[in-house]
Protein backbone atom coordinates (compact mmCIF):
# COMPACT_ATOMS: atom_id res chain seq x y z
CA UNK A 1 0.00 0.00 0.00
CA UNK A 2 1.26 3.74 -0.61
CA UNK A 3 2.40 6.04 2.04
CA UNK A 4 -0.62 8.83 0.64
CA UNK A 5 -3.25 5.51 0.68
CA UNK A 6 -2.39 4.42 4.36
CA UNK A 7 -2.81 8.04 5.51
CA UNK A 8 -6.21 8.17 3.84
CA UNK A 9 -7.39 4.14 4.74
CA UNK A 10 -5.70 5.20 8.87
CA UNK A 11 -8.00 8.29 8.63
CA UNK A 12 -11.37 6.67 6.80
CA UNK A 13 -10.90 3.67 9.40
CA UNK A 14 -10.65 5.89 12.78
CA UNK A 15 -14.37 7.66 10.66
CA UNK A 16 -15.95 4.69 10.07
CA UNK A 17 -15.29 3.09 13.82
CA UNK A 18 -17.24 6.98 14.80
CA UNK A 19 -21.03 6.02 14.70
CA UNK A 20 -22.18 9.16 12.64
CA UNK A 21 -25.22 11.46 13.39
CA UNK A 22 -28.11 11.09 11.10
CA UNK A 23 -27.52 14.30 9.54
CA UNK A 24 -23.82 13.49 8.27
CA UNK A 25 -25.40 11.95 5.61
CA UNK A 26 -26.80 15.19 4.05
CA UNK A 27 -22.88 16.29 3.47
CA UNK A 28 -22.95 13.89 0.90
CA UNK A 29 -24.37 15.96 -1.22
CA UNK A 30 -21.74 18.88 -1.48
CA UNK A 31 -19.22 16.38 -2.67
CA UNK A 32 -19.57 16.88 -5.93
CA UNK A 33 -16.80 18.97 -7.59
CA UNK A 34 -17.35 20.79 -11.19
CA UNK A 35 -15.32 21.69 -13.69
CA UNK A 36 -16.73 24.73 -14.33
CA UNK A 37 -16.93 25.99 -11.11
CA UNK A 38 -12.93 24.79 -11.00
CA UNK A 39 -12.32 26.44 -13.68
CA UNK A 40 -14.37 29.42 -13.12
CA UNK A 41 -12.27 30.24 -10.07
CA UNK A 42 -8.20 29.46 -11.88
CA UNK A 43 -9.16 32.09 -14.19
CA UNK A 44 -10.53 34.46 -11.56
CA UNK A 45 -7.62 33.73 -9.46
CA UNK A 46 -4.93 33.39 -11.76
CA UNK A 47 -5.55 36.15 -13.88
CA UNK A 48 -5.91 39.19 -12.00
CA UNK A 49 -2.64 37.44 -10.22
CA UNK A 50 -0.41 37.75 -13.33
CA UNK A 51 -2.04 40.91 -14.08
CA UNK A 52 -0.44 42.80 -10.66
CA UNK A 53 2.74 40.64 -11.46
CA UNK A 54 2.88 42.52 -14.81
CA UNK A 55 2.38 46.09 -13.52
CA UNK A 56 4.77 45.32 -10.58
CA UNK A 57 7.50 45.10 -12.85
CA UNK A 58 6.64 48.24 -14.96
CA UNK A 59 6.67 50.33 -11.82
CA UNK A 60 9.62 48.88 -11.09
CA UNK A 61 11.35 49.56 -14.57
CA UNK A 62 9.81 52.75 -14.75
CA UNK A 63 11.07 53.48 -11.35
CA UNK A 64 7.98 54.79 -9.32
CA UNK A 65 8.12 54.50 -5.40
CA UNK A 66 9.03 51.01 -4.23
CA UNK A 67 5.93 51.81 -2.04
CA UNK A 68 3.79 51.20 -4.42
CA UNK A 69 4.92 48.04 -5.62
CA UNK A 70 4.60 46.85 -1.84
CA UNK A 71 0.96 48.37 -1.66
CA UNK A 72 0.31 46.05 -4.80
CA UNK A 73 2.48 43.11 -3.97
CA UNK A 74 -0.02 42.95 -0.74
CA UNK A 75 -2.71 42.68 -2.65
CA UNK A 76 -0.98 40.20 -4.68
CA UNK A 77 -0.57 38.23 -1.36
CA UNK A 78 -3.99 37.84 -1.14
CA UNK A 79 -4.73 36.15 -4.26
CA UNK A 80 -1.62 34.00 -3.68
CA UNK A 81 -3.46 32.54 -0.22
CA UNK A 82 -6.50 32.12 -2.47
CA UNK A 83 -3.73 30.06 -4.93
CA UNK A 84 -2.85 27.61 -2.18
CA UNK A 85 -6.30 27.03 -0.94
CA UNK A 86 -7.17 26.07 -4.68
CA UNK A 87 -3.87 23.73 -4.16
CA UNK A 88 -4.77 22.24 -1.13
CA UNK A 89 -8.47 20.89 -3.10
CA UNK A 90 -6.25 19.65 -5.50
CA UNK A 91 -4.31 17.55 -2.74
CA UNK A 92 -7.77 16.68 -1.12
CA UNK A 93 -8.98 15.74 -5.01
CA UNK A 94 -12.18 17.81 -4.96
CA UNK A 95 -11.50 21.30 -6.70
CA UNK A 96 -12.31 18.82 -10.54
CA UNK A 97 -14.12 16.04 -10.80
CA UNK A 98 -11.30 14.17 -12.34
CA UNK A 99 -8.21 12.88 -10.26
CA UNK A 100 -5.78 13.19 -12.99
CA UNK A 101 -6.90 16.95 -13.51
CA UNK A 102 -6.81 17.75 -9.79
CA UNK A 103 -2.70 16.14 -9.95
CA UNK A 104 -2.03 18.37 -13.23
CA UNK A 105 -3.20 21.33 -11.74
CA UNK A 106 -2.05 20.34 -7.89
CA UNK A 107 1.61 20.33 -9.29
CA UNK A 108 0.79 23.74 -11.21
CA UNK A 109 -0.37 25.80 -8.55
CA UNK A 110 2.24 23.85 -5.71
CA UNK A 111 4.85 25.87 -8.16
CA UNK A 112 3.76 29.16 -7.54
CA UNK A 113 3.06 28.38 -4.16
CA UNK A 114 6.91 27.24 -4.03
CA UNK A 115 5.26 24.29 -2.26
CA UNK A 116 5.97 20.56 -3.85
CA UNK A 117 2.86 18.91 -4.23
CA UNK A 118 3.27 15.02 -3.24
CA UNK A 119 5.28 16.29 -0.40
CA UNK A 120 3.19 18.65 1.14
CA UNK A 121 0.13 15.90 0.30
CA UNK A 122 1.47 13.09 2.61
CA UNK A 123 2.19 15.73 5.60
CA UNK A 124 -1.38 17.09 4.52
CA UNK A 125 -2.65 13.73 4.80
CA UNK A 126 -1.02 13.10 7.78
CA UNK A 127 -2.57 16.49 9.81
CA UNK A 128 -6.26 14.78 8.82
CA UNK A 129 -5.50 11.45 10.18
CA UNK A 130 -4.16 12.81 13.67
CA UNK A 131 -5.56 16.22 14.38
CA UNK A 132 -6.75 17.05 17.88
CA UNK A 133 -5.08 13.97 18.67
CA UNK A 134 -2.33 14.62 21.70
CA UNK A 135 -1.13 11.44 21.06
CA UNK A 136 -0.03 11.99 17.20
CA UNK A 137 1.21 15.29 17.04
CA UNK A 138 3.94 16.73 15.15
CA UNK A 139 2.25 16.23 11.50
CA UNK A 140 1.21 19.46 9.34
CA UNK A 141 0.52 21.20 12.48
CA UNK A 142 1.71 24.05 14.90
CA UNK A 143 4.07 22.36 17.43
CA UNK A 144 1.82 22.64 20.71
CA UNK A 145 3.40 21.22 24.15
CA UNK A 146 0.78 20.01 27.24
CA UNK A 147 1.40 22.17 30.73
CA UNK A 148 3.18 19.03 31.78
CA UNK A 149 5.71 18.18 29.15
CA UNK A 150 6.58 22.22 29.10
CA UNK A 151 7.24 22.03 33.05
CA UNK A 152 8.86 18.82 32.79
CA UNK A 153 11.20 20.02 29.55
CA UNK A 154 14.69 21.29 29.64
CA UNK A 155 15.35 25.35 30.06
CA UNK A 156 16.74 24.87 26.51
CA UNK A 157 13.74 23.38 25.30
CA UNK A 158 11.24 25.28 27.12
CA UNK A 159 13.15 28.78 25.38
CA UNK A 160 13.04 26.94 22.30
CA UNK A 161 9.47 26.83 22.49
CA UNK A 162 8.84 30.09 23.37
CA UNK A 163 10.73 31.44 20.79
CA UNK A 164 9.18 29.37 18.29
CA UNK A 165 5.46 30.27 20.10
CA UNK A 166 6.53 34.14 19.49
CA UNK A 167 4.11 35.90 17.05
CA UNK A 168 6.74 37.45 15.97
CA UNK A 169 9.15 34.21 15.02
CA UNK A 170 6.03 32.00 14.51
CA UNK A 171 4.32 34.54 11.95
CA UNK A 172 7.18 36.48 10.67
CA UNK A 173 10.27 34.62 10.26
CA UNK A 174 8.05 31.72 10.17
CA UNK A 175 6.49 32.50 6.52
CA UNK A 176 9.96 32.87 5.50
CA UNK A 177 11.39 29.66 6.79
CA UNK A 178 8.07 27.86 5.41
CA UNK A 179 7.93 28.63 1.98
CA UNK A 180 11.45 29.69 0.96
CA UNK A 181 13.46 27.08 3.04
CA UNK A 182 11.35 24.95 4.79
CA UNK A 183 9.66 23.35 1.43
CA UNK A 184 13.20 22.60 -0.08
CA UNK A 185 13.56 19.41 1.47
CA UNK A 186 11.48 16.67 1.94
CA UNK A 187 9.43 15.80 5.17
CA UNK A 188 9.91 12.89 7.57
CA UNK A 189 9.34 10.04 6.33
CA UNK A 190 8.65 10.94 2.72
CA UNK A 191 8.95 8.33 0.19
CA UNK A 192 10.15 8.43 -3.81
CA UNK A 193 7.38 9.79 -5.06
CA UNK A 194 7.19 12.57 -2.44
CA UNK A 195 11.15 13.50 -2.51
CA UNK A 196 10.67 13.40 -6.13
CA UNK A 197 8.09 16.16 -6.55
CA UNK A 198 9.84 18.28 -3.87
CA UNK A 199 13.24 18.23 -6.44
CA UNK A 200 11.11 19.05 -9.12
CA UNK A 201 9.64 22.37 -7.32
CA UNK A 202 13.34 22.76 -6.62
CA UNK A 203 13.98 22.78 -9.99
CA UNK A 204 11.28 24.95 -10.96
CA UNK A 205 12.44 27.97 -8.53
CA UNK A 206 15.89 27.62 -10.34
CA UNK A 207 14.84 27.98 -13.77
CA UNK A 208 12.02 30.67 -12.64
CA UNK A 209 14.89 32.94 -10.89
CA UNK A 210 17.25 31.92 -14.40
CA UNK A 211 14.68 33.02 -16.69
CA UNK A 212 14.16 36.32 -14.68
CA UNK A 213 17.23 37.00 -14.83
CA UNK A 214 17.52 36.57 -18.19
CA UNK A 215 13.92 38.39 -18.70
CA UNK A 216 12.80 41.19 -15.60
CA UNK A 217 16.33 40.89 -13.97
CA UNK A 218 16.62 39.28 -10.57
CA UNK A 219 16.69 42.65 -8.64
CA UNK A 220 13.11 42.89 -9.68
CA UNK A 221 12.20 39.16 -9.06
CA UNK A 222 13.15 39.86 -5.33
CA UNK A 223 11.60 42.96 -4.82
CA UNK A 224 8.14 41.76 -5.96
CA UNK A 225 8.55 37.90 -5.24
CA UNK A 226 9.75 38.17 -1.64
CA UNK A 227 7.07 40.26 -0.13
CA UNK A 228 4.48 38.53 -1.84
CA UNK A 229 5.56 35.36 -0.55
CA UNK A 230 5.78 36.85 2.80
CA UNK A 231 2.66 38.74 3.00
CA UNK A 232 1.24 35.22 1.76
CA UNK A 233 3.11 33.04 4.26
CA UNK A 234 2.29 35.52 7.49
CA UNK A 235 -1.69 35.21 6.46
CA UNK A 236 -1.38 31.46 5.66
CA UNK A 237 0.17 30.39 8.70
CA UNK A 238 -2.00 32.63 10.65
CA UNK A 239 -5.31 30.93 8.92
CA UNK A 240 -3.93 27.71 9.74
CA UNK A 241 -3.39 28.96 13.80
CA UNK A 242 -6.61 29.83 14.67
CA UNK A 243 -8.05 26.86 12.84
CA UNK A 244 -6.62 24.79 15.38
CA UNK A 245 -5.35 27.11 18.10
CA UNK A 246 -8.37 28.96 19.91
CA UNK A 247 -10.06 29.15 23.13
CA UNK A 248 -12.58 26.03 23.56
CA UNK A 249 -10.81 24.08 21.43
CA UNK A 250 -11.20 20.06 21.83
CA UNK A 251 -7.76 17.50 22.07
CA UNK A 252 -7.63 13.98 23.51
CA UNK A 253 -5.55 11.35 24.05
CA UNK A 254 -6.05 8.39 21.16
CA UNK A 255 -8.21 6.40 23.63
CA UNK A 256 -10.43 8.86 23.91
CA UNK A 257 -10.52 10.79 20.35
CA UNK A 258 -13.56 11.12 19.01
CA UNK A 259 -13.97 11.72 15.08
CA UNK A 260 -17.37 14.16 15.33
CA UNK A 261 -15.68 16.48 18.42
CA UNK A 262 -12.48 16.69 16.68
CA UNK A 263 -13.92 17.89 13.22
CA UNK A 264 -16.95 20.44 15.34
CA UNK A 265 -14.91 21.29 18.18
CA UNK A 266 -10.75 20.59 17.29
CA UNK A 267 -11.42 22.77 14.22
CA UNK A 268 -13.06 26.24 14.14
CA UNK A 269 -15.48 28.50 12.18
CA UNK A 270 -13.38 31.82 11.07
CA UNK A 271 -16.13 33.62 9.77
CA UNK A 272 -14.78 36.55 7.63
CA UNK A 273 -16.04 39.07 5.35
CA UNK A 274 -17.70 38.55 2.13
CA UNK A 275 -13.82 39.67 0.55
CA UNK A 276 -11.59 37.84 2.77
CA UNK A 277 -13.89 34.61 2.75
CA UNK A 278 -14.03 35.02 -1.20
CA UNK A 279 -10.11 35.21 -1.29
CA UNK A 280 -9.57 32.70 1.46
CA UNK A 281 -12.11 30.13 -0.76
CA UNK A 282 -14.31 30.03 2.39
CA UNK A 283 -11.05 27.90 4.38
CA UNK A 284 -13.28 29.31 7.34
CA UNK A 285 -15.61 27.26 7.17
CA UNK A 286 -12.88 24.49 8.49
CA UNK A 287 -15.10 22.19 10.70
CA UNK A 288 -17.34 21.73 7.86
CA UNK A 289 -13.95 20.80 5.98
CA UNK A 290 -12.79 18.72 8.48
CA UNK A 291 -16.04 16.71 8.43
CA UNK A 292 -15.79 15.82 4.80
CA UNK A 293 -12.58 16.74 3.25
CA UNK A 294 -13.70 16.10 0.07
CA UNK A 295 -16.42 18.81 -0.12
CA UNK A 296 -14.64 21.72 -2.13
CA UNK A 297 -14.02 25.01 -1.36
CA UNK A 298 -17.06 26.55 -3.38
CA UNK A 299 -19.51 24.26 -1.68
CA UNK A 300 -18.42 24.65 1.65
CA UNK A 301 -20.75 27.91 2.97
CA UNK A 302 -23.67 26.21 0.97
CA UNK A 303 -22.93 23.12 2.68
CA UNK A 304 -22.64 25.17 6.31
CA UNK A 305 -26.31 27.01 5.67
CA UNK A 306 -28.21 23.86 4.50
CA UNK A 307 -27.79 21.67 7.81
CA UNK A 308 -28.96 23.30 10.80
CA UNK A 309 -26.69 21.26 12.82
CA UNK A 310 -23.37 22.81 11.41
CA UNK A 311 -24.84 26.45 12.06
CA UNK A 312 -24.81 25.78 15.74
CA UNK A 313 -20.92 25.69 15.91
CA UNK A 314 -20.24 29.50 17.60
CA UNK A 315 -18.44 31.28 14.93
CA UNK A 316 -14.52 32.78 15.89
CA UNK A 317 -14.36 36.34 14.54
CA UNK A 318 -11.69 37.96 13.28
CA UNK A 319 -11.43 39.89 16.81
CA UNK A 320 -11.71 37.06 19.39
CA UNK A 321 -9.02 35.37 17.14
CA UNK A 322 -6.64 37.81 17.82
CA UNK A 323 -6.75 36.79 21.70
CA UNK A 324 -5.73 33.21 20.33
CA UNK A 325 -1.98 34.49 19.87
CA UNK A 326 -2.01 34.27 23.75
CA UNK A 327 -2.73 30.35 24.46
CA UNK A 328 0.60 28.63 24.02
CA UNK A 329 -0.06 25.26 26.19
CA UNK A 330 -2.75 22.22 26.48
CA UNK A 331 -3.55 22.03 30.14
CA UNK A 332 -4.77 17.78 30.11
CA UNK A 333 -6.52 18.55 33.42
CA UNK A 334 -8.43 21.60 32.34
CA UNK A 335 -8.92 20.28 29.24
CA UNK A 336 -8.08 24.00 27.07
CA UNK A 337 -5.37 25.85 25.96
CA UNK A 338 -3.34 28.30 28.01
CA UNK A 339 -0.70 30.79 28.19
CA UNK A 340 2.80 30.38 29.59
CA UNK A 341 2.67 29.83 33.52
Amino acid sequence: MSEKNDYQSTHQKRNSDHEWPSWYSALRNFRRPSTIKAAWQLTNTLLPYGCLWLIMIWLIHEGYPYWLTLMLSFIASLFLVRIFILFHDCVHGSLFPLQRVNTFFGHALGLLVFTPFDDWRLSHLRHHASYADLDARGFGDIWTMTRTEFEKASRTHQIAYRIYRNPLILLGMGAIFSFVLRFRLPGRMSKRKARASVVFTNLFIVLLVMAAVQTIGLRTFILIQLPVIWFAGIMGIWLFYVQHQFQGVYWARRQEWDALRAAMEGSSFYKLPAVLRWLTASIGYHHVHHLSPRIPNYQLKQCHDSVPELKNKPPLTIRKSLSGIRLKLWDEERKELIGFP
